[in-house]
């Protein structure tokens, strides 16, 4: 019997979404899920809507729930990880904001530049204890985690537990198939696609036409300058022809690693974007009458538990693992993101060759950064902080750095005092 624990379980958007995505598998039927979370009137709403769907559907899982991680972890196959810290947007928008009140021109706040700094560090520590207690209590098990920021947590994660089986997973590799079909005016199934880089900072580095095997890129190139004149689209326009290659995520994501963004990003569409994303997730919690019916992900991590589970050949257009050599120019030990293959052995992502020169030079740069990240949580380091705000191209002055890091501390105490 497969245990499949999700952590961070009380929010409506990951917990819900998820049991709908696994109670729809005939491979993972017979499966317990536990739900945990350390907020027990969200888990128990949870629990009662999921519990209401096996009984009217008649379906052959367990669902059980508790505050107790260490209770829900034992005997886990795997762990699946949605968590945040604190106050998430009021917080998140003190990771945007404040660097901009210190004359740093970042242009969102979640996973690159200094927003995405004092992200990783608040959150980072919380994830690591979890993944602590699997080495300790089920260590053969797969943790699949979806807290941002992705790479930096990854990245320490594998650095302090090199043996965990760790797969970050991020649905924004979708937009492909959103897109492709309509540009090109063919299936996505009649595409093969290849990309990667680092999570929300990756490009599509090769399209092909299934049937003939001819290059997709030139039709691409040729139809995505007007396919994209909309919203949110000035830096991925600018990268697509400056660079050559079709980025993956939107504005906000990708000019966060770029430190010449902020003249070229639609400043208007990212502010619409988050009003419209913080809107969307405060409106997602249960309510009286939901049903699962209201909670469909359909993101990739059941296929992937499906694959692990039945050892059946999967193939997978983004994970994010260890680099080991897929991106040739990174070292091993950054957490990339690449396609893979995943079977009864777990997941085998994909090399890149070939990787183009001029968008590894944006990756390049952040190599630093992700490791003076994880020094820092390893160790409370201030000292290593510094340095990762001083190393970081959107940062370019000294003391204005080392006041927003006093302010940053200071207002995140709570969760930053370990930092000294």
């Amino acid at each position: 019997m497969t245990r499949i624990v999700l952590v961070g379980a009380g929010s409506a958007q990951f917990g819900l979404g998820t049991l709908a995505d696994i109670f729809r598998s005939d491979v993972l039927a017979g499966s317990t899920i536990v739900l945990h979370d350390i907020n027990p009137t969200s888990l128990a709403r949870v629990q009662q809507i999921g519990q209401e769907h096996i009984d009217a559907h008649k379906l052959n899982f367990t669902l059980e729930a508790t505050t107790d991680r260490r209770e829900a972890l034992q005997g886990a196959g795997f762990v699946i990880i949605s968590i945040e810290i604190g106050d998430r947007f009021k917080l998140w928008e003190q990771d945007w904001k404040i660097p901009l009140q210190y004359g740093f021109r970042q242009v969102y706040g979640e996973n690159g530049g200094p927003g995405g700094l004092f992200h990783a560090l608040r959150i980072t520590p919380a994830i690591l204890a979890i993944c602590r207690d699997v080495m300790e209590l089920c260590p053969e098990a797969w943790v699949l985690n979806f807290s941002n920021p992705m790479s930096r947590i990854c990245t320490t994660i594998t650095q302090a537990l090199p043996d965990l089986h760790l797969v970050g997973l991020c649905h924004e590799i979708n937009s492909l198939e959103q897109h492709l079909p309509q540009m090109l005016g063919c299936d996505f199934a009649d595409l093969e696609v290849v990309a990667g880089g680092l999570n929300h900072f990756s490009i599509l580095v090769e399209a092909r036409y299934k049937a003939t095997g001819q290059d997709a890129y030139p039709d691409i190139r040729a139809k995505a300058p007007d396919f994209f004149e909309r919203r949110e689209r000035g830096l991925f326009a600018t990268l697509l022809q400056r660079f050559g290659y079709l980025p993956i995520t939107t504005d906000s994501h990708m000019g966060e690693y770029i430190q010449w963004a902020h003249d070229v990003v639609d400043h208007e569409g990212i502010l619409q974007f988050y009003a419209w994303y913080k809107e969307y997730c405060l409106a997602r919690a249960p309510q009286e009458g939901y049903s699962l019916e209201h909670y469909q992900r359909g993101e990739q991590v059941v296929p992937i538990i499906e694959a692990i589970v039945a050892d059946a050949a999967l193939h997978e257009l983004a994970v994010n693992v260890p680099n080991d050599n897929l991106i040739k120019g990174l070292p091993a030990d950054i957490v990339v993101e690449v396609p893979a293959l995943v079977d009864g052995k777990g997941v085998h992502g994909i090399r890149l060759e070939g990787y183009p020169k001029g968008f590894l030079g944006l990756l390049q740069n952040q190599v630093a950064i992700h490791e003076l990240t994880a020094e820092a949580v390893l160790t409370g380091s201030k000292e290593a902080v510094l340095q990762a705000l001083l190393v970081d191209p959107v940062v370019d002055k000294v003391a204005p750095a080392e006041r927003m890091l006093e302010t940053i501390l200071l207002l995140q105490s709570q969760y930053l005092g370990y930092i000294q």
